[in-house]
């Protein structure tokens, strides 16, 4: 099967442009194809006979990934006389200082309430109900965050041992640290989270608090 001259001409512009991102010779063949095999009939046009998806792929569900991006620039942190305001001693010392709440004597480590819970500093979601999981630790665990990109992670030696502290991205608040013992199922991780550190947005005030476009994370058929 040999190109046009036309299609010659795209290819060679193509294969220029990109060697102008490269030191090295960029080593792609541009040569007529000496096998080609026409696809099936049923593979002819065929995202326009299946607008839904290609073959295995949902279009729909990476469309719904790339909403899980969540954009930092929609959150601001609180000012440290605001959460010297707004925050009790405990989120405050939580959030600021890396303390840590006792465990089993917490808000949240128990609840089972479907909804999201967001950066108690600023407002950036964090974790849904649907990945939250009850652990003998006795504070919430989550099998994943929202968006990976929303969790900072840094190495934690305190303790004479290291640990992966998870810190909030726009927030910049200590939430907890990550382990690798959760549950198999749900991927093996588990995010242990200080409920201080948190704000839960049930799912029914999630709408008219801004946060709709997290429901489909937060639903169990999701």
């Amino acid at each position: 099967y040999s190109l046009t001259e036309d299609q010659q001409k795209v290819a060679a512009e193509a294969l220029a442009e990109l060697q102008t991102k490269y030191d090295r010779p960029v080593v792609v063949e541009n040569l007529p194809l000496l096998q080609f095999i026409p696809a099936e009939e049923y593979h002819q046009k065929y995202l326009t006979k299946n607008p839904g998806g290609y073959c295995h792929i949902n279009f729909a569900k990476i469309e719904k990934e790339k909403a899980r991006c969540i954009n930092p620039e929609d959150y601001k942190v609180m000012t440290k006389e605001e959460m010297r305001e707004s925050l009790t001693e405990m989120q405050y010392n939580v959030t600021q200082q890396n303390a840590t709440e006792p465990p089993f004597q917490n808000e949240f480590w128990d609840k089972e309430t479907p909804g999201l819970y967001v950066d108690i500093t600023s407002g950036e979601p964090m974790f849904s109900s649907k990945d939250k999981f009850i652990s003998a630790c006795g504070w919430p665990a989550f099998a994943k965050p929202i968006d990976p990109n929303a969790i900072n992670e840094y190495d934690d030696l305190s303790l004479n041992r290291i640990r992966t502290e998870v810190r909030s991205r726009v927030g910049n608040a200590h939430l907890g640290h990550v382990f690798d013992d959760g549950p198999a199922e749900l991927g093996g991780m588990r995010y242990c989270i200080n409920s201080a550190a948190l704000r839960f947005i049930p799912k029914e005030d999630m709408e008219k608090e801004g946060y709709g476009a997290f429901l489909p994370y937060v639903e169990e058929d999701a």
